[in-house]
Order: structure tokens, then sequence, then C-alpha cells
């Protein structure tokens, strides 16, 4: 092994390329932005790591596995939460300076966790400390970083990966690719991901004949403010105390669920989205006034700044919210060390579907997992390629389409949300994939168009895989089958050209 090319450039992508290089090997990072933009950067809640003594390691893969539903697999939470405390080492030697009171690590409490656990960075700035942290020991480190530039295809060679190819048709030749190019938010008109998040490590993966799986389950963040951009008030708000409201004041999440506003999200996100329909599809109010102003801009101090360029004082009133797609809980089927269906080829981060997050992600988990999948990912690249995918599930095939009809990226976008959203039945998605079917969105000449092809692909993928599951779990949601399956199996979807 001498040459690795790493496709993305948040926690997953950032640890990979500084493994690598810590043994010696030739790394080329591409990223279709610049260094530091990726979700990680926009990453609020923090991290979640067993770094004290009243806490656990088994507490922590109990409640992950709990949070997912029935999917999670024990052996993937064992590993991602068992390597906690060893990540959040790296990091603080890394430059991450992590939040602490009274002389010690601060540590923060959010839905679905026994225990306090999560870690901050600057308040509600977690993401960026960790990518500008990360990004500078890259610049350092001797890899090749090439900023703005897309990888438009997998080249295949010897049966395998063997390098990335550009935009231009050029390629970079390598012994072994790590796709961790995030999530696809940009599936969703109201999203809570940044612009890049178009689902192109997936797409890539795809075609270049991986499995990837669980795709149906799309977290969706209970709250965004309702305004253009759905930019992000974190759950740690409301682990802090914040309450949801109803229109006319009153508090409802108490007759929902018994840990009302901290239960698992896909339960607060519906509730609202139910709320919202009740009252016309005016937003609900997130009320964080018993919090005062102070400790607001102490504590949330990114929030507390977007909160009041839009024009709110969230300490004296509450601010209107609304629900946004977030995190996708599938991707790329890969293996404890972030190796795929197809050899020479390796995912990390959002992009890959370890069976961690399940059915629905346990917040604060997706920092921990890119961090250690991405070292994993390096740790395994001298190893045989004995790929044994953790599970197993029904294939659906999902092809190019018909290709009749030009579409845009807002046209699929308000589809993707009206008929694949937070609650869906037959008739819906049905409707989507024979309108995804017959849509095109035109050569891939340029970054844009190129973004839509994936994007067009992977709404496929995914409304074929929510059509598949006739049953409702954690963040899938269908109304013709409310009810879950005794048996909880995994989803899983290849391409066909």
């Amino acid at each position: 092994m001498e040459h690795v090319l790493v496709v993305g450039s948040g926690v997953a992508g950032l640890t990979a390329a500084l493994a690598a290089r810590s043994r010696g090997l030739d790394v080329t990072v591409v990223t279709k932005s610049y260094l530091t933009e990726s979700a990680t950067r926009y990453a609020q809640g923090g991290i979640a790591a067993v770094t004290s003594d009243d806490d656990s390691v088994e507490a922590h893969v109990r409640d992950t596995l709990d949070a997912g539903a029935g999917l999670s697999e024990r052996s993937a939470a064992e590993v991602v939460c068992g390597a906690g405390a060893e990540t959040v080492a790296d990091l603080l030697a890394a430059g991450v300076r992590f939040d602490v009171s009274e002389g010690r690590l601060a540590r923060g409490l959010e839905a679905a966790h026994s225990r306090a656990r999560i870690l901050h960075a600057d308040g509600d700035a977690t993401g960026a400390a960790i990518a500008k942290a990360l990004a500078g020991r890259l610049l350092d480190s001797g890899a090749r970083v090439h900023e703005n530039t897309f990888v438009s295809g997998l080249v295949l060679r010897d049966g395998g990966v063997r390098g990335g190819r550009l935009l231009d048709d050029s390629t970079i030749d390598a012994d072994a690719v790590i796709l961790a190019t995030g999530g696809a938010g940009q599936l969703f008109a109201h999203t809570t991901n940044p612009a890049v998040a178009t689902g192109d490590g997936l797409a890539l993966a795809l075609r270049a004949g991986a499995v990837l799986a669980d795709l149906e389950f799309v977290q969706f963040h209970p709250t965004s403010l309702a305004v253009g951009g759905n930019a992000l008030i974190s759950e740690a708000v409301r682990g802090e105390g914040a309450v949801l409201r109803e229109a006319e004041g009153r508090r409802f999440m108490t007759e929902v669920h018994p840990d009302a506003e901290l239960a698992p999200r896909d339960v607060v996100a519906r509730a609202i989205a139910r709320r919202m329909r009740e009252q016309n599809g005016a937003p609900v109010g997130l009320d964080a006034t018993a919090l005062g102003s102070e400790f607001l801009a102490r504590r949330f101090p990114g929030i507390d700044a977007t909160v009041r360029a839009h024009g709110w004082d969230w300490a004296a009133a509450p601010v209107p919210v609304t629900p946004a797609a977030h995190y996708l809980m599938g991707g790329i089927v890969t293996d404890g060390h972030a190796r795929t269906t197809v050899p020479g080829l390796y995912a990390a981060g959002e992009v890959a579907c370890t069976g961690l997050h399940g059915a629905n992600r346990l917040a604060s988990n997706s920092l921990l997992e890119g961090a250690v999948m991405g070292r994993r990912a390096v740790e395994a690249l001298n190893l045989p390629w004995q790929m044994e995918p953790p599970f197993d599930g029904e294939v659906v095939t999902v092809s190019s389409g018909r290709s009749r009809e030009h579409a845009g990226r807002d046209d699929l976008q308000r589809l993707m949300w009206q008929n694949v959203g937070l609650e869906r039945d037959r008739d819906l998605l049905e409707h989507a994939i024979g309108t995804l079917d017959g849509w095109s969105v035109g050569p891939a000449s340029d970054v844009k168009s190129a973004e839509d092809d994936h994007l067009l692909l992977v709404a496929r993928a995914v409304a074929h895989s929510a059509l598949a599951r006739q049953e409702s779990r954690g963040a899938h949601w269908r109304a013709d089958a409310p009810g879950s399956d005794t048996t909880a199996r995994h989803s899983a979807v290849r391409w066909e050209a």
C-alpha cells in the first residue's frame, strides 16, 4: 500500500488522511469545496464519549442500541463507543479545546442518553473546532490537498477500485480510495445540511457496484429555525431545559412521550409536524426563556447570534421552529474496518453504514463514529481483503430511470419532502418513484449538474428503500403500516446500469 486517495474533508476524511500520513503513506485529499467546508463544520451538539467514572462504555452501547430501534449492531456500537476516550485524547492532542468546568471536561446531556457524556467546544461550535484543528494538522502533514475539485467517478481496474476520475476526465490513481463525502441532506426542501451534502459518495459507490443499506432511515432534526436556510437549533438547547409550545403557548411534548422534549428525535419531529398541520402550517415555538439571556449567549454563542440576526430575542419569547432533514443513518455497507463490498473501496462517516445508528441515530454519535472509522479504515489498508458484511438484507435494485423529462433540483427537493419525508405511505412513495424514474437532470458537465445527477440516483435509492420497508421503525414512518415487524431486518440496495 503506497498511495491513498481520500475523498471528503469532514472529521472522517481528515482523521483518515492524518492516520495514513502518520504511517508514512502517500496521501491525496480531494474536496469539492474548501478544506473545512463539510457537515462536521456545522455540528453543534458535540461528541459523545465516555470520559468520566460515573459513566461506562456499556451504558453508551446500551443507549445507542435503544435509540437504533432494533437495527443497531452491537458489534459496531462496541467498537465505536469503546474508542470514545481514545478519540477524545487524540482530538485534544490535535489541538481541539473542549469546554471545561471546574478544571475538568464539561459534559452535557442530550436526548436518549442515560448519562451526561456530550463534550462541546466553544459552546455550540464543536464541529467547527474539530474541523479547524484537524485541517491545520493535515496542511502540516505533507499530504496533497486538492480543494474545489470534484470526483465524478471511481476508477475500476483489476477487480477493484484503483482511484478517482475528476470532472475534467483526468484521474488520480491510488491503491485504495476512502470515501468520506458525508450525507445527502440536499435531497429535501428543508435541511440543516450544508450545500455540499449532495450524496456524491453514495452515488459513486452505487455505480462502482457497492451495496448500500438502510437508506430509508433519514433523521429529521426536530428544531430548525422556520426561516430560509433552516438554521439548526441544537438538541442541547432542549437538553438544558428549553421546551416546545403550540401556537397558543401550551406545552405538548409531555403528552407525547415520557421523556417529553428529550424523546428520540423521530418522535419529537413527528409530533411537531402534526402540531403544525393542526395549526394550518404555523410553526411551533421553542421556549428557552427560562434559561436567560446571559446563559444562552455563553452556552450557545453561535445559535444566539443566528437567532438574533433573524430579529428574535429568544431570551424573551419562543422562536418558531420546524423539522428539517438532518442525518442519513444508512449508507455504503461497511464492516468494522470501513471496508465496502468492492475491493479497494473504503467508506467512513455519514456516507457509510456500519450498523451503528440502526433506524435512528443517537445524538452526538456521528462525530465519534467518523473519527473512529476514519482511523480504522487506515488500520485495515494492509490487511487481506476479507470483507464480511456485518448484516444481510434483501437487495433492491435501482436503475438510472427512463429519463424522459428534465427536472431541476428544486423539483426533486419538493417531491422528496412531500412524498419521502417525515411521514410516508405506499401511494406517496409509488408516485415519487414513478416521477423520479421519468426525470433526468442533463449531462454532468459542471459541479452543479454532476451533483444533481448524484442526487437523482440517490433519491431513487432512498424512495425504493422506503417502499420496500413495509413497517414503521425509528426514523422511517409509514402511515399505512404504523406497527413494527417482530423481526428487524436491514434493507439493501444495488444499482443496475
